[in-house]
């Protein structure tokens, strides 16, 4: 249930009723300083689509009847999520959108995600509290690559955060990112990247995140 932590649920939302038309949907966006809101049937329960101001005045730009309903200029109506769908759907589904609908068990319209709070989430793994150094360990991707590094790492310290890109089909090069806790000094540190290196797994740069500096980069 990790996307219903992330939730902004219904009753403290601006929204837009199907029945509204567009002048009234721009008044609302308006008042709100939003530049999308999701559009609700009549119910209040099922969720339409997004309605986006620039939409909205692009239409009165161009002489549109802004009488006509709000469903007129009805965008993403299938953008849309379940509560308690496996996190990596989200990733697949909210790209470029400000947010992405949320609907309960019943498909009614339960909230949003909006992609500032996703990323609010993902950067706790940097959180300055309770982490000192980022590392960026190359490798190659084979099996049982991920384990060998973490024991290494763990001989020395804990590790707060772990995040593996470029794990695509075909790809020889893969990026761990490891977060080392706060409290770990220069020589730990050192040591812990010596010995990755001896293993053949090159540190390609660290991140210091308390004075937010690179110590080491690929270029170098």
């Amino acid at each position: 249930m990790l996307i219903k932590t992330l939730v902004l649920q219904k009753d403290k939302l601006t929204t837009v009723n199907e029945t509204a038309t567009l002048e009234e949907a721009l008044n609302i966006l308006e008042d709100s300083g939003y530049r999308c809101v999701p559009i609700l049937d009549a119910s209040g329960k099922i969720f339409r689509g997004n309605i986006y101001k620039m939409h909205i005045y692009r239409h009165k730009s161009q002489g549109g009847n802004m009488q006509l309903p709000v469903t007129y200029l009805l965008k993403n109506t299938t953008k849309t999520i379940d509560v308690d769908s496996p996190f990596f759907k989200v990733f697949f589904n909210i790209k470029d959108l400000p947010y992405i609908a949320v609907l309960d068990e019943s498909h009614n319209f339960y909230g949003i995600l909006t992609h500032a709070k996703l990323l609010e989430m993902l950067s706790e793994a940097w959180n300055l509290d309770i982490s000192s150094y980022v590392l960026t360990i190359m490798s190659t991707g084979e099996r049982g690559e991920l384990e060998e590094m973490s024991k290494i790492i763990t001989k020395y310290t804990s590790i707060e955060a772990c995040i593996t890109l470029d794990a695509k089909k075909g790809s020889s090069v893969r990026r761990t990112l490891m977060t080392l806790p706060a409290g770990v000094d220069r020589k730990t540190l050192n040591q812990i990247v010596e010995r990755l290196e001896k293993k053949k797994y090159h540190v390609a740069e660290i991140d210091d995140l308390q004075s937010g500096d690179t110590i080491l980069d690929e270029d170098k």
